[in-house]
Parts: C-alpha cells; sequence; structure tokens
C-alpha cells in the first residue's frame, strides 16, 4: 500500500464541487471512480480544499493510498484514460505515508478573472466574470492591503457556515488589468485578474473578497467600508459573493 499526491485540474463547470453531494456529480467523486476501476477496489480520495460548484482549478491537490505497484506517471496516464475531459490527472507522485493533501497544506493560491467590456465572449463565459464598466485597479489594490494579514474575515464567510474559527491569514493579494490581446476569443476587450493566497479560506471567502473589491473598483465603496467590513465580522458588512465561473484553485503549498 502506498501513498499518491496527485495534482488535479478541471473544469468545474458541469459539477457539483469536489467534495462527494447526495445528488450531482463532483470531482471526488470523479475521481474515486477511476481510481477504484483501475484499483480493483474501493478508494477514498482526499482532496487540498473543497471548490464549490462552477468553480475550476488548475493545481487542486489530492492524496490517496493504492494498493498498487505502479509508477506515478503511469498512474496518471491510467487514470486519465478512465476520467472525464474535463478533469484531468497533471502530476502524480509517491508521498510519504503520513501524508494528508489538506491537513498539511500551509497556503492555497487563487486566481480571480473579469472580463471587461459591452459584450462577453462566448468562449469565456465559463471562466470569467463579466463586468461591462471598466474599474479602478488602483483603488482595488488600495483596499485590498487592507485584507492582507490575520483578520477574523466572518464577514466574508458564507451564510450561516458553521467553522471553529473564521480567522486566516492572506500571506498577499494582488490586482493586475490583463491587455487585450491576453484574452482569446474578445478582441477589444481587456480584463482584471486577481490573484490571493493565504493559510486557508473559508466558503465563499475569496468570493466575497472579489465581490467587495469589484464594489471599490466602481466607485460604490471605499477602504474606509472595507474595514468597517472586516470590523464587523457579519456576512450583510461587507460586498456580494462574486459567482463561480471565474474562481480557480491555482496551487497548494506544502512543507518543503
Amino acid at each position: 500500500m502506498r501513498t499518491f499526491k496527485l495534482t488535479v485540474a478541471y473544469d468545474g463547470t458541469a459539477y457539483v464541487g469536489w467534495q462527494r453531494q447526495a445528488a450531482g456529480v463532483s470531482i471526488q467523486g470523479c475521481l474515486e471512480a477511476a481510481l477504484g476501476d483501475l484499483a480493483g477496489a474501493r478508494v477514498a480520495v482526499v482532496g487540498a480544499g473543497r471548490t464549490d460548484a462552477g468553480v475550476h482549478a488548475l493545481g487542486q491537490v489530492a492524496g490517496v493510498r493504492l494498493d498498487l505497484r505502479i509508477d506515478p506517471a503511469a498512474l496518471a496516464r491510467a487514470v486519465n484514460a478512465r476520467l472525464p475531459e474535463d478533469v484531468r490527472v497533471v502530476d502524480s507522485a509517491v508521498a510519504a505515508d503520513t501524508f494528508h493533501a489538506r491537513f498539511d497544506a500551509v497556503a492555497k493560491s487563487y486566481r480571480y478573472r473579469l472580463l471587461h467590456g459591452p459584450v462577453t465572449s462566448p468562449f469565456l463565459r465559463r471562466y470569467a466574470w463579466h463586468v461591462r464598466e471598466p474599474i479602478d485597479v488602483e483603488a482595488m489594490t488600495a483596499a485590498g492591503r487592507l485584507l492582507v494579514g490575520e483578520h477574523d474575515f466572518a464577514a466574508f464567510q458564507a451564510a450561516g457556515s458553521t467553522v471553529r474559527t473564521t480567522v486566516r491569514t492572506l500571506f498577499d493579494l494582488t490586482v493586475r488589468r490583463v491587455p487585450p490581446g491576453d484574452w482569446i476569443g474578445a478582441p477589444g476587450a481587456d480584463g482584471t485578474v486577481i490573484d490571493v493566497r493565504g493559510s486557508g479560506f473559508l466558503r465563499h471567502m475569496v468570493r466575497t473578497i472579489v465581490g467587495t473589491l469589484v464594489e471599490v473598483g466602481r466607485g460604490r465603496w471605499g477602504p474606509a467600508e472595507v474595514e468597517r467590513a472586516l470590523r464587523a465580522a457579519e456576512r450583510s458588512a461587507a460586498g456580494p459573493t462574486a459567482p463561480p465561473r471565474g474562481l480557480f484553485l491555482t496551487g497548494v503549498g506544502y512543507p518543503r
């Protein structure tokens, strides 16, 4: 029996999220079905984070114990042959038997994509939030700096969530404009990319941060409102929750 560390990319559009649900198809369920078929037995896959329905991943990490004598690269090929085309194992490695994809993680990175202009591209509609008007990136950057560090992010979690603590640490947050040529299928349109890296995230936390910063970028909010939201520690104090389609889990960090 060996432990494998898998790096997984997926288009989350058609899925109920990472975690198995009573109804609907999950990324976790797809991986367990593919690995179980390969191993000839039921397997349990543990992910580093539970992405929501419609959220994508470039670098989700999962751990699985398998009673197989197989090369990691061969394992990835065999699993991919059994997975739907919108889910792929992009890397596979043998890990220590003590490896736990979720509890060993020390950082997670997310990217959110915004697309601007009067008309959205049909080729990007699954992977970006269409915010028609231009937004003030400098103002968003200034407001984002207020969120970096250790804070109580209760105002930025999904309503009704129950967790032991709502204190989290953001290591960094950047907002940058993407020039028109970088958005295939959307000639003349420009975009904005928000990158966030932290120790861990509450449910809907990144999407609420993005929704709040977009309010700042539109000129509806200023830094004072962001500071008030942090202090209030109530969901109603922060901005709207951005749609899931623009969010990507880009990577998970582990101790060296």
